[in-house]
Formats: structure tokens, sequence, C-alpha cells
């Protein structure tokens, strides 16, 4: 019996080696942890348990059949996150470059399926050089069956990918079709083809860097959702947004107890709105001003910043929120906004957390790009996200709520629960300067019968912004009618919010049976 155990042991220990010392001594040089000294910094100490450790590929093409490494390339089982249980895969670069073979596979759709079966969260480490060529079409179909893996788990667990080195050709596209993408800056890169092969073809000259770095994909693509300074950030960061979600579709998500009060006063916030409407302000100071702590996890941060998304606690209550933000092109809607608004409010949405909407809108982006690459069937993408959700629903707006981007941003026509204002909220079909324009067109006459002289016209015309403004640049035509529930001072948001979350704890609201809705993607 001893004899089989020392085996046992020696096979396990050259298990942990993975592509052994040399090519562990390699990644450290490039500033990288391995595959198990990742799962270490993500995982509760002692708490994961592996699946497959002895599993070796059974390609003997190419030489492959002497040269079997133990896991074959990829660390695969379950742990937990602040008690919260998780399964997880880590590709190990020190392994054939980390790349997908048959077998390496079969063990990452092995620990999704136990994901599924659990209701638990999937976490995958990226660090793989792509499909193993010594394979062939075996490695490809081997990328597929994790494909549907990952469309058949949309909406039913949450899907977290890490990338942590090389993520290029057809590896790119199960990332992408999971809720949040971290990268790291300088080391993680996702592209469909290489530097190289865009050069042949196209004949641009491009880094890697340019093309898919972690930098490049967080503010220009929005690609990834996350990109960090460093291994270790990154994997805490993972551990962070972790805490905000639910185990499953089937469960609410977890409260945390906060020592912050449910009805302290924002005071700060009573003179935050500047006297000129045309001058931004902050929109995060809003945020961080109302939630716990002023503890804002913010997502897609570099990517269409008009558009703030991210997740917060309000009354120890995970919520997801979405922000006009003045700071940036107005807090207009355009393309990239839309897009990212709307698969942000439709994850929520998937995993029953509510939305919170603070609203500062002057309408959607005009011009030809906008209008030729398609703003109207990717705003509607943010609309029908808002339309189809039916999770607690609360908007605050703060000040322009103008034109279609009104009914867009969760407004009480497309099922808001609880809609409030601020005194300082102008609610109209457009700007004021605008409005007279178009209501006004004739000249007019001048004093002694002749056309108006250029100050008569801009007198005239101040007097007429000031009468559009006072009949429609304010929150009182919308409540009178019940488009918004309440005009509130500014210092009760918080409080007037969390009372609204306690309510709404049991909001039941359907959608017509469908096999599916038609997203205008």
């Amino acid at each position: 019996m001893e004899d089989r155990l020392e085996h046992l042991r020696s096979l396990k220990k050259e298990a942990l080696l993975g592509g052994g010392a040399d090519r562990i001594a390699q990644q450290h040089a490039k500033g990288k942890l391995t595959a198990r000294e990742r799962l270490t910094v993500l995982l509760d100490e002692g708490s994961f348990r592996e699946f497959d450790m002895l599993a070796r590929h059974r390609s003997s093409r190419f030489g492959l059949d002497a040269n079997r490494p133990l896991g074959d390339g990829v660390v695969t089982g379950v742990g937990t996150i602040n008690g919260k249980q998780v399964c997880v895969f880590s590709q190990d670069f020190t392994v054939f470059g980390g790349s997908l073979s048959e077998v390496h596979a079969e063990k990452i759709c092995k620990v999704m399926d136990h994901a599924m079966k659990i209701g638990a969260p999937i976490i995958g480490l990226n660090d793989s050089g792509g499909a193993r060529i010594q394979e062939g079409v075996v490695s490809l179909g081997g990328y597929a069956d994790i494909f549907l893996r990952n469309t058949l788990a949309s909406g039913v667990i949450p899907q977290i990918s890490v990338i942590l080195g090389p993520c290029a050709g057809g590896a790119v596209y199960s990332p992408a079709l999971t809720d949040f993408i971290f990268m790291v800056k300088g080391t993680s890169y996702m592209f469909v083809t290489g530097p190289d092969v865009v050069k042949t073809v196209t004949h641009e000259e491009v880094s890697a860097e340019d093309l898919g770095g972690a930098e490049t994909h967080a503010s220009r693509s929005g690609v990834t959702h996350f990109a960090m300074e460093d291994e270790v950030s990154c994997l805490l960061a993972v551990r962070k947004l972790v805490d905000f979600l639910p185990s499953n579709n089937r469960q609410q998500p977890p409260t945390r107890p906060t020592l912050d009060s449910p009805t302290r006063l924002n005071t700060s916030l009573q003179s935050i709105i500047p006297n000129n409407p045309n001058q931004p302000y902050d929109i995060k100071d809003v945020i961080r001003e109302v939630v716990d702590e002023a503890d804002f996890f913010e997502v897609h941060e570099s990517f269409a910043t008009n558009l703030v998304v991210g997740f917060a606690t309000l009354d120890g209550m995970p919520v997801g929120i979405v922000a006009n933000q003045p700071a940036s092109l107005a807090g207009v809607l355009d393309i990239a906004s839309s897009v990212k608004g709307g698969r942000f409010v439709r994850f929520c949405d998937a995993f029953n957390i509510p939305l919170i909407t603070f609203e500062d809108v002057p309408g959607f982006l005009p011009g030809t790009d906008q209008e030729w690459r398609g703003i109207i069937r990717h705003g509607a993408k943010l609309l029908y996200a808002y339309c189809e959700a039916t999770v607690p629903k609360l908007t605050v707006i703060t000040r322009k709520a103008y034109g279609g981007a009104y009914d867009v941003m969760s407004s009480r026509h497309i099922r808001g629960d609880f809609n409030v204002a601020w005194p300082t909220a102008e609610i109209a079909v457009m700007g004021a300067k605008g409005a007279v324009e178009i209501l006004y067109r004739e000249k007019g006459k001048g004093a002694n019968g002749s056309a108006p002289s250029a100050e008569e016209r801009e007198a005239r015309l101040q007097q007429r912004i000031a009468e559009y403004n006072e009949q429609f640049a304010n929150p009182y035509e919308a409540a009178e009618r019940g488009y918004v529930d309440d005009v509130i001072e500014p210092q009760e948001t918080r409080r007037e919010l969390i009372v609204a979350l306690r309510r709404l704890r049991t909001k039941v609201d359907t959608n017509p049976w469908k096999k599916h809705g038609n997203l205008p993607l």
C-alpha cells in the first residue's frame, strides 16, 4: 500500500510543477504568475479542490506521445470567494503554451457543466497560445464545445473571463460570450488576427499592444470591462465583483452588512447642480454620495465615458447603477454608450439585481457619423433592455431629460417602478433655445414696423427662452401627470431610494411568453 501511496504522491507532485521549473522561471521573468499561483490569489485560502489533475492528452502525432504532461495545460476545480462557491479553470502557459487540446477542452467543459449543475459562477483564467496545432480539427472542436456551454450558461450563472496572457483567433470568442472580461496592462492581449497577419493582409503596421492590448480594449473597442495594472490587483478585483453577484439566476443578490445609515441626508447634493444648465458636473460625485460608504465599483470605466455603469450597495442591497455623465459629451447617448448600457442592464436583469438610474441627458448625439453607423438600431438596444427588464427599476432625474432619451432612461412609461426628480430637473422635448427657434420661425417686425434689428431679435429670443423655461424646463408638469412619482430635495435621494428598494423587494413582473425576443443587434 505504501508503494502505491508514494506513486500517487509523486504523480501529484509532478502535476503541481506543470511544465517544469525552467518554464515556471520563464513565466515569472515575464512578470506573470503561474496557473496555480493565480488560483491562490483568487480563491479563499485552502478552499480549492481540483478536478482531473492526472489527465493526459491522447495525441500521438508530431511526437506528442513522448510528451504527455499531467493536467494537459489547464487547472480546473471548485473553490470559494469570501465563502461563495465558484468553479474555475486556469490555463497553464508552461505546458504547451497553454494551447487547447481535446483533453484540455474536455476539462474546461467538465467544470463548466459542473458549474451549471450546482448553480455557481464560472471564472476562466485565460493564458493560452490558442488551438494546439498538432491536434488539428480536434482542438477546433474543443473550442466549439466551450462556446456552446458559454451560450447555454448565459443568464443562468455569472461568467467571468480573466485574460492574463495572449488570447488570439478562436480563443477570443469564449471570453466575448461571457459577462465580464478583465485584462492586465502590458501582458494580456486579445485579437482575432495578430499584428503579423494584419500586416500581410492590410499592410498596416501595428503593435500587439495597440492592436489588442488591455488599454486599447478598455477605451476604444469596449471588449474588456476592466484593465488592471498587474495580475494581483486584477484577481482581487474579480473577488470584489463576485461579492455583488448572486450565484445563479434563481438566487437574489447577497446582502452585505453596512454601518452607513439608511436615513443619512446627502447635504452636499443640495448645491451640486450648476446654475448654468450648460455647465457640467461629475455624476460620480452624486453616485458616491448616495451609495453605502461611497463604494462604487465601476464597470467599463474608460469606454463610452458619457454613460457610467457599475455596482454598489444601498442599505446593504446590491444594485446596478446606470447614469448619464454630464462631464463627458454633456451626457448624450451615442452608439457606444447605448451598447454599453444595454448590455449592463440586461446582465442586472438576468441576475435579479435592481437598477438605479441617474438621468441627466440632453438627447442622442446628432451627426452623419452616428446616423450612418446605426445610432437608431444601437440606441434601440438600450431602450429594449430597459423595456424588457423586470427587476426593480428606480430613476432619479437630476437635470435634463430631453426628447426620446427621456423615454429610454428607465422612464415610468417603460415600467419604471419609482421615478423621482430633483427641482432642477428639466423634462421637455428639447432644450429651450432649439424649441424656441422651431416654435417662432417668423422674423416678426421691429418697433417701427421694419425688419427687427439684431438687438431686437436677440432680446425677443431671450424673452421667449425665459418663457419656455418657465413653462417646460421643470419637473412639475411631469409630476402633475404622474410621470414622476415625486419631486424631492437632492439631500433626500439616498433615503427615498432605500425606502423604495425595500418596498420593491417583493416585486413580481413578467414578460409575455416567447422563445426569445429579437434584440436589435
